[in-house]
């Protein structure tokens, strides 16, 4: 086997599809951070590469029964009518433990549903951000939370020493304090916890996988998802969030004197921050002309994502007003629909959003021009 070979088979392995760690800083800004010339900086990225590495090595792989079940349960919907639910609260339950800075999981219960705030702010921030998250999908695509069943809310806060991630797990969110120098803690951006929980619901209808286009698309849905319960909770119409920082994913998460807006743009992918600690200059492209192809990161997920993006962006913009009511309602159709396979490619569901604007608004509406020009505005031709 070549060197190349090798190398790649290895990262493979290190990051396998099957088994995804769904973190929110992706590998190619801790590892520019492993670089950098202050011992702080490097020290924590190295930490939090190695933890994220040995965590995911120890997790059973995921399975598509979830995916499977779910899909079931909607095509019982759709002949019996939504009594089915009947019996389901449609009240979130929220459980947030604190790992102490140790790296296991769980943790001890600091608070629980209907339980009064807690002294310590990260707690409250993640109970909050989980209810604005399970209060958007309820409220705006009748969701009853990730899996459409109740699920409980569970999230984990102050795990490991200055740990520089957020991550779905599978069946909670963990949450990392940052080290104070690049990073501030993860629970003080609500579109972060609406993109990590996203994850979750994914996981219960499409499944796609994690790995080159299919994984970028994951990592799309999620950024979208998660955009948009920041500008719900913020009361924002597109043209409102086109104004400030509204379409920029982990606002306030970088920490003072890092040059930079957020971890990704979705209205200008590639400009989100530009700084030595974290590597330089943001590396999403914005345009498939401009496609990473790479080994890294399951073959780019997290830099190539910024392709359907901008097309989400660029369709929300035409359409106007608050993005879930069109754009994002055609985007969640989509995802929840039978049609989306776990091997995607980004042509293949840009045809699938068209297919979903057209069954809903209208073939000749215009909901079905402004998605279709959103794709051509990437080089996505359909």
């Amino acid at each position: 086997m070549s060197q190349d070979r090798h190398r790649h088979s290895h990262q493979r392995r290190i990051c396998d599809h099957r088994n995804p760690l769904h973190c929110i800083v992706p590998p190619h800004m801790l590892e520019g951070m492993s670089r950098s010339d202050d011992p702080n900086v490097r020290e924590s990225a190295v930490r939090t590469l190695s933890l994220s590495s040995s965590f995911r090595q120890q997790r059973q792989a995921l399975t598509p029964v979830s995916t499977f079940r779910n899909r079931r349960l909607r095509l019982l919907r759709q002949i019996f009518g939504s009594p089915l639910l009947a019996a389901v609260a449609t009240e979130p339950n929220r459980t947030i433990y604190d790992a102490g800075g140790l790296r296991q999981l769980p943790g001890k219960v600091v608070r629980r549903e209907d339980e009064p705030e807690s002294a310590d702010i990260w707690v409250n921030e993640a109970y909050d951000g989980l209810g604005d998250t399970f209060d958007f999908y309820l409220n705006e695509f009748n969701r009853l939370s990730l899996d459409d069943r109740g699920m409980k809310l569970d999230a984990t806060v102050h795990f490991g020493q200055n740990y520089n991630n957020a991550f779905w797990e599978g069946t909670r969110m963990v949450f990392g304090d940052g080290d104070g120098v690049v990073f501030n803690a993860f629970t003080g951006s609500v579109d972060i916890i609406g993109h990590e929980l996203t994850h979750g619901v994914t996981q219960f209808e499409s499944g796609l996988v994690y790995w080159d286009q299919a994984g970028a698309l994951n990592e799309h849905l999620s950024d979208v998802f998660g955009v948009m319960v920041r500008q719900y909770v913020g009361g924002m119409s597109v043209e409102e969030a086109d104004q400030g920082d509204g379409w920029i994913i982990g606002v306030g998460l970088l920490a003072d004197g890092i040059n930079g807006e957020g971890i990704r743009s979705m209205k200008n992918p590639g400009t989100a921050y530009d700084d030595p600690r974290l590597g330089g200059k943001d590396p999403q492209p914005g345009h498939m002309k401009d496609y990473v192809d790479t080994f890294s990161d399951n073959r780019g997920v997290h830099i190539n994502s910024g392709i359907p993006n901008r097309a989400f962006y660029l369709t929300a913009m035409e359409l106007g007003g608050f993005a879930w009511d069109i754009a994002g309602d055609i985007w969640y159709q989509t995802m929840t629909s039978n049609m989306v396979r776990r091997w995607e490619t980004f042509q293949s569901f840009a045809q699938k959003t068209v297919v979903a604007a057209g069954a809903f608004y209208g073939l000749g509406g215009p909901e079905v021009q402004a998605v279709r020009r959103g794709w051509a505005g990437v080089g996505v031709t359909l």
